[in-house]
């Protein structure tokens, strides 16, 4: 005879995060190489006679230095969900650390997945009593499927019930 499970682990648990395809080395990388290239182009500049031109190349660099960072603090949101078989819970949070949190009964909840028949799932929507959260918005397609089958399997799952024999 098999072990009953426990009934408050969790049946599905996992947390989606935005997509950032530059990590902190390339960022660095990056910034070495617009720092290289403007002090190139602004002794070029400079030396012609032209240096109102320095300042201007300074504040590009800078423009992406902040720019990269703003996408980087953004990064830090994430959404996270936690099933068993009597509860979803789903969780926001945002990048500044505001915490949004929803309860959910499996028996009510549906994952509503739009899909392009070229880049795959575009929209994942939480659906539960008429009311709906999109989510995963910027995570890309392939984390979508991923997630989507994962939790359709695991709702089905939490839907059925536990067993006990």
């Amino acid at each position: 005879m098999s072990e009953p499970r426990d009934l408050d682990a969790p049946l599905f648990e996992d947390t989606l995060t935005p997509h950032r395809s530059l990590g902190r080395t390339g960022f660095r990388v990056l910034m070495l190489a617009a720092c290289c290239a403007s002090t190139a182009l602004s002794v070029g500049f400079y030396l012609i006679g032209a240096w109102p031109i320095v300042g201007f190349l300074g504040l590009d660099v800078a423009a992406i230095y902040f720019a990269f960072r703003l996408n980087f603090n953004a990064a830090r949101a994430f959404e996270h969900f936690r099933l068993t078989y009597f509860e979803l819970t789903f969780a926001r949070v945002s990048a500044r650390g505001a915490r949004r949190e929803w309860r959910f009964a499996p028996t009510w909840v549906r994952l509503e997945r739009v899909d392009d028949e070229d880049y795959g799932p575009q929209r994942l929507t939480l659906v539960s009593r008429g009311r709906s959260w999109q989510i995963g918005r910027g995570v890309g397609p392939a984390r979508k499927a991923e997630f989507a089958g994962e939790f359709t399997r695991a709702l089905v799952e939490a839907r059925r019930g536990p067993r006990y024999s």
